[in-house]
């Protein structure tokens, strides 16, 4: 990657030192105050890049509604599409491809070959595309028939995916998400990110909303909200309590976001999770 640049106010404020130090000569005035003084603007430009850096919103989770899930889904990826979700699940022997319906119901499950273990899932167009965790194979099918009519090779692990309109965002479990062309799953782009100034990695299963990705932190029970332009993470929403404690009894982590446009919701799930929560993100 190319070497970041010096941001623009920093640049600013170092040209505005020389061009007071060189005034201060000229005019015999005295140089230690004119330093001081630039250097104060210099200081002031620094502090306000940190604290744009550091205003991250602290969401919450507001449900709305609960739904039923199947406890033995072990939770990769999920989409909602047209009235229904699209699931995408995952353990070697286990992993499948599933729609269904408004109440959290199996409508259709397609399963994967055995030694495949299902990872995140988008939609582009009439297709799906399913990625696996560790065989860099990309599945795609047929968004009616649930039919494979393809299927792609890529280098790496596969952990979440979505597709924001033209581009599709992928994770791999570090900071760092890839930009693919939907059409040939090439790398076009990488976006590095952060929180607070900091990587942030661990990032899992993804949704694609406007100029913002939300990405599950695996292992956690916090969602990040990723400026897809700059990598910074603006928000992060914390989805924990949804469980009971018997519930939490046998299921695994926060994993899986769906956005539906219509309603301007969020339904949020985890693997192994016995519900599927319709929600609002809220301060």
């Amino acid at each position: 990657m190319p070497r970041a640049r010096a941001p623009l106010s920093s640049i600013a404020a170092a040209g505005l030192l020389v061009l007071t130090v060189a005034w201060s000569l000229a005019c015999g005035r005295d140089l230690g105050t004119s330093f001081a003084r630039a250097s104060g603007t210099l200081q002031t430009a620094t502090s306000r890049e940190n604290a744009s850096e550091a205003s991250v919103q602290r969401l919450r989770v507001e449900v709305i509604a609960v739904l039923p899930h199947d406890r033995g889904a072990f939770t990769q990826g999920l989409l909602w599409h047209a009235g229904n979700l699209y699931e995408s699940t995952g353990l070697q022997g286990a992993s499948s491809l599933r729609q269904l319906d408004e109440t959290g119901d199996v409508m259709r499950i397609v399963r994967l070959d055995p030694v495949l273990f299902g990872e995140g899932l988008a939609r582009v167009g009439d297709r799906l595309i399913q990625i696996t965790w560790q065989h860099g194979i990309a599945l795609v099918y047929d968004l009616h028939s649930f039919e494979k009519v393809h299927e792609f090779r890529y280098t790496g692990e596969g952990w979440g995916i979505c597709y924001d309109g033209q581009r599709l965002v992928m994770s791999d479990g570090s900071s760092g998400l890839s930009l693919r062309d939907p059409q040939t799953f090439e790398v076009v782009g990488t976006i590095a990110v952060t929180l607070e100034g900091r990587p942030i990695d661990r990032l899992n299963e993804l949704e694609c909303v406007g100029d913002h990705v939300y990405a599950n932190v695996w292992l956690t029970d916090t969602i990040v909200r990723i400026d897809q332009r700059t990598g910074r993470v603006d928000a992060t929403i914390d989805a924990s309590g949804l469980l009971t404690r018997e519930e939490r009894l046998g299921a695994d982590v926060l994993n899986g976001i769906a956005f539906d446009l219509d309603r301007d919701r969020f339904l949020i799930t985890g693997k192994l999770w016995p519900k599927l929560f319709e929600v609002r993100f809220v301060e």
